[in-house]
């Protein structure tokens, strides 16, 4: 099994490298370079002005990043950008609000998964000329699977993600514990962490808030289960089936088998990683974009060696089944500067701009060539293996209801969890919810 050990510096490093296989060259300057292609015919956008959303932290880098792409977008037009922070939490009310509202920004980040719901309330504005030619051409067509609709296409993929274990090293190194290769050694390692570390140490944390199911969705696709299946114009869900139910218990087992508190029941990543920085957690699901916040968390105390990430194991060893996780970059429906925001999502979703904004945010780069660099680079290679066949949640735009609005399977770990319903009780109540949200017309 292979082992991706991931800090500040190999993350650099490896965007340093993904830069120059984009560029193409055996030289490439330190920055991209908004001057060199600024338009000969001077400021084409001199007294606009574009809000872009930015969704997540403004930790060091991802501002750094944005301040440079913005910089270079308003000396090639003469735009301005007023960019706004919304954390992940809080985006889903923040784009209901704007949607309901007629308002929003010019130009989004957004979840790909996502992208579905906010087509169906024509908050987004097609965009299938930019993917049609320029550099975007180059993205694979499997990546464009959520972003594509009717034969339109509504965002440009920005950056990959996909997860693994993110775990204390050091513990691992003072405690004597080996890599998990399989489920049961995982859990043998968590509980030796709480053993050694303190009864409120999370061995392996469990994720119940808004993100749940990129644990749950792993441990529920390696065992061949699904939430749900087309057939013909309705969804039938599938929560029911012993493949599901297999990892759903899997995931319910962090907390029932004492690896996780009870009292923890709701915390997301972000809550997680704030926990595991303050030396509350050994082991959790999650990316490379999670160590800029550590480090500031941490007050820089957890970094280098201290730190390394290991594929999640499947039950019986390999490697599970990954979320088909990216953010991608849209022009919003209701946009005041349509032309504008069209210009700016084609350069910053280019490839120098685009590939720059996965590399320097943890994720995976959306172009080819740079993907393929990652497998020199044995920080990012099982990342990069797993993006290549990782699965998606079902795509219907009513799926963002199900998965957080509702929070339906969230809701049923919680029925197990605390002895209100057995499994099969709750999974067949989730999957009729389930079965209804997804069939609403």
């Amino acid at each position: 099994m292979r082992i991706a050990k991931i800090t500040a510096t190999t993350v650099t490093t490896a965007a340093l490298a993904l830069g120059l296989a984009a560029c193409g060259g055996a030289e490439a300057p330190a920055e991209p370079s908004a001057a060199a292609s600024a338009s000969a015919s001077g400021p084409k956008y001199s007294g606009k002005e574009l809000t872009f959303w930015r969704l997540g932290d403004s930790n060091p880098a991802a501002q750094k990043y944005t301040d440079e792409l913005v910089a270079a977008f308003e000396q090639q037009t003469g735009a301005k950008v007023k960019v706004e922070w919304i954390p992940w939490p809080q985006v889903n009310d923040k784009f209901t609000a704007a949607a309901a509202g007629g308002t929003g920004p010019d130009v989004t980040e957004i979840g790909n998964d996502q992208v579905p719901l906010w087509q169906s309330q024509e908050a987004l504005a097609p965009i299938s000329d930019i993917v049609a030619a320029g550099d975007q051409a180059e993205i694979p067509k499997n990546l464009l699977g959520l972003e594509t609709i009717d034969g339109e296409t509504y965002a440009v993929p920005w950056g990959g993600g996909s997860r693994a274990v993110l775990y204390r090293a050091d513990w691992f190194k003072d405690l004597k514990i080996e890599i998990p290769k399989t489920w049961d050694e995982l859990v043998a390692a968590a509980k030796k962490i709480q053993e050694k570390k303190g009864k409120d140490v999370d061995g392996f944390a469990f994720n119940g808030g808004s993100d749940a199911n990129h644990l749950l969705g792993s441990l529920a696709w390696t065992a061949g289960g699904e939430y749900a299946v087309k057939e013909g114009d309705k969804w039938v869900g599938k929560l029911t089936d012993p493949a599901f139910k297999t990892g759903f218990e899997q995931y319910t087992g962090l907390v029932t088998d004492g690896l996780s508190s009870k009292s923890r029941l709701g915390q997301n990543t972000t809550e997680i990683r704030t926990r595991f920085a303050n030396n509350k957690v050994g082991m959790y699901l999650t990316a490379s974009w999670d160590l800029p916040g550590i480090d500031e968390d941490s007050k820089g105390k957890l970094k280098g060696d201290k730190l390394a990430f290991f594929p999640l194991p499947a039950k019986d060893g390999g490697e599970a089944q990954s979320f088909l996780g990216g953010n991608d970059i849209a022009v919003w429906g209701t946009a005041k500067e349509m032309d504008a925001a069209k210009d700016f999502v084609k350069l910053a979703s280019g490839k120098e701009w685009g590939v720059k904004y996965a590399t320097d945010g943890g994720l995976l780069p959306v172009y080819p060539e740079a993907l393929a660099k990652l497998a020199e680079d044995p920080a990012q290679a099982p990342f990069a293996a797993a993006f290549a066949k990782a699965k998606a949640f079902p795509a219907d735009p009513n799926w963002t209801e199900a998965n957080e609005t509702k929070a339906v399977l969230q809701n049923a770990a919680r029925q197990v969890i605390e002895g209100k319903a057995t499994a099969d009780e709750a999974l067949g109540k989730a999957n009729t919810e389930l079965e209804n949200i997804l069939n609403q017309s």
